[in-house]
């Protein structure tokens, strides 16, 4: 059985459970599916469907147009109907004589005629409606009792309708009933009309169609059945497996569609819950960060509230001693207090806390803000949008960057950079803030060392310097009046760099040319009169050295405690390079 075949059944099976009738089934194909009952007059229409004729003519028409102009005078022209069909919605054409022009569908009788044979029960009287049917009158399609048969064979329009018994039709097993002349009841349309392209009966042929050439339907049937079957095998039946196949592939794919929606729209609601947590988490951490925020900035005002309190008691109690002393002390008392007063008004003098306003910047958290669209990383996974932005400085959190911090040389220009951070520890993207750099001699304290500071405007600070004596200092680095991390720092400066003024050499006597007076920084003596070095000789350092000093490393400075300190009057002889 082909799949077409397969697919038949089973719509025949749907049909027949819909078409259920007092618990018998119903065979679908005589059913009509406009008005659910058997058929009554079965017409096909174009698109060869089925309907009653009496359904047809009740459809609404879709369309009214005139075929052709009146003939003769008062002749009202031919009006074609066109209505939808109620099962494929074609637009179908109903003849000007209506649906009683449409070709009968015999197929449809036959299966009426078929589903009134096999019904369980006794069959009622289509005429009279009382009792048991036991004829069929195959021209009016009804059955009949014994009296409406001999009334249907008395009356003369119906007494040459063929009528058949009911037990023997039903004991045939099949179907044989015969296609009857609508024109010439009792009739058998036995010939075909070719002009035509009709059935006609013998009195068809003799009478209507007697110039035409009619000939036996079993004459005909082959050639216009391979018509038909031509259309169906060759053409058809090749074009419905694809429809079939395309149809099937379609529903595989809806199916497929489908799983992939519900699949896709889980992946959606395990990402919007997985989001909204992630959102929720988020939310949590910029709290927390805020009120680290508030914490810290307290803190940092407290702090600088305990210092300036500090600072403001010192200050004021050594101005109100010293008023207090130069008022109310004599000359004597004046100078023996001037020492320790002037050494405690000098330090508070140069105390690190200014009380002017420019060098106190307290922190009222105006630079705190939220940015809702800043990316902000993944949490969970999920990227994420908005972050605290502090704005300002968190002191503990600055990073001194560069070699110039730890040493430096006399002399020589010194750097390093500062760079700002927030409290997240990333750096801020402005300049501005307070920055204080001094530079003092932990020894010598009246050398002080000019700095410069430079803003980037970056958060970042350049800041160079300038020693001028060697030595240990001290490196104080202050924003808004409070130490960074690691303040004061200690800056170890070397003396000058001494550049060698002699030569890197293997021995005074090599390089002078064998000159006696040559002399050398090592200790490396020769006899016979030679005052330098020469190789394997007492001294010699065995390996390359400095003739001025006596150091073996090359890229060096010059030691000042290995330089010759004496000539002879004659003169030190420089000794040649190799």
């Amino acid at each position: 059985m082909s799949r077409s075949e397969r697919k038949e059944n089973a719509e025949q099976s749907t049909l027949r459970s819909e078409h259920e009738q007092n618990g018998v089934l119903v065979n679908p194909r005589a059913i009509c599916n406009l008005c659910k009952r058997l058929y009554r007059e079965p017409k096909i229409l174009p698109c060869l469907h089925t309907f009653c004729s009496d359904c047809i003519a009740q459809l609404e028409p879709f369309s009214v147009s005139s075929r052709c102009p009146a003939v003769e005078a008062g002749d009202r022209p031919a009006v074609t109907v066109t209505v939808l069909c109620p099962d494929c919605d074609s637009e179908v054409d109903i003849p000007p004589s209506g649906p009683a022009g449409l070709s009968t569908d015999h197929l449809a009788l036959d299966e009426v005629f078929l589903e009134t044979l096999v019904t369980n029960g006794p069959l009622g009287c289509d005429l009279c409606g009382e009792g048991n049917a036991e004829s069929r009158c195959e021209v009016c399609s009804v059955n009949l009792c014994e009296f409406c048969c001999q009334a249907h064979r008395r009356q003369k329009r119906t007494a040459s309708h063929s009528i058949q018994g009911l037990d023997e039709l039903k004991s045939r097993g099949r179907l044989c009933r015969p296609v009857l002349c609508s024109f010439h009841p009792g009739q058998e349309l036995r010939l075909f009309c070719q002009p035509c392209d009709l059935p006609v009966c013998l009195e068809c042929a003799a009478t209507l169609h007697r110039d035409h050439r009619c000939c036996p339907a079993h004459d005909v049937i082959d050639r216009h059945g391979d018509r038909i079957r031509e259309l169906v095998t060759a053409r058809l039946r090749p074009r419905l497996e694809r429809l079939e196949e395309s149809l099937q592939k379609v529903e595989v794919s809806q199916e497929a569609l489908q799983a992939r929606v519900e699949a896709t729209a889980n992946e959606v609601r395990a990402f919007a819950r997985g989001y909204a947590s992630a959102v929720e988490a988020h939310c949590l951490s910029l709290l927390r960060h805020l009120e680290e925020l508030r914490v810290q900035r307290r803190n940092q005002l407290h702090l600088q509230r305990a210092q300036l309190q500090q600072a403001l008691l010192d200050v004021r109690g050594g101005v109100e001693f010293a008023e207090r002393l130069l008022s109310c002390g004599s000359d004597a008392e004046i100078l023996s207090a001037k020492g320790v007063t002037l050494r405690r008004l000098t330090s508070l003098a140069e105390g690190s806390y200014d009380p002017h306003p420019a060098t106190v910047a307290p922190d009222d958290g105006s630079g705190i803000c939220f940015m809702s669209r800043e990316p902000a990383g993944e949490v969970e996974g999920y990227p994420v949008v908005g972050v605290i932005n502090s704005n300002t400085v968190d002191v503990s959190k600055c990073t001194i960057e560069g070699e110039g911090l730890q040493r430096g040389r006399e002399g020589q220009q010194g750097h390093f950079t500062l760079v700002c951070r927030d409290s997240a520890g990333e750096q801020v993207a402005r300049g501005g803030d307070q920055v204080l750099v001094s530079v003092i001699h932990k020894e010598k304290k009246n050398c002080t060392v000019e700095t410069t500071v430079v803003d980037n405007n970056d958060g970042s600070y350049g800041v160079s310097y300038t020693p001028i004596e060697p030595g240990t200092y001290s490196v104080w680095v202050c924003v808004k009046a409070q130490h960074v991390k690691g303040s004061p720092f200690i800056l170890n400066v070397k003396r000058k760099f001494r550049h060698h003024s002699g030569t890197f050499h293997c021995c005074s006597f090599c390089s002078s040319g064998g000159a006696k007076e040559a002399r050398c920084g090592c200790p490396g003596t020769m006899p016979g009169g030679f005052k330098g070095c020469g190789h394997n000789h007492k001294g010699h350092p065995g390996k390359p050295h400095w003739s001025c000093c006596g150091s073996t490393v090359e890229q060096s400075e010059c030691l000042p405690q290995s330089v010759l300190a004496a000539v002879s009057p004659r003169g030190h002889l420089r000794t040649v390079e190799l």
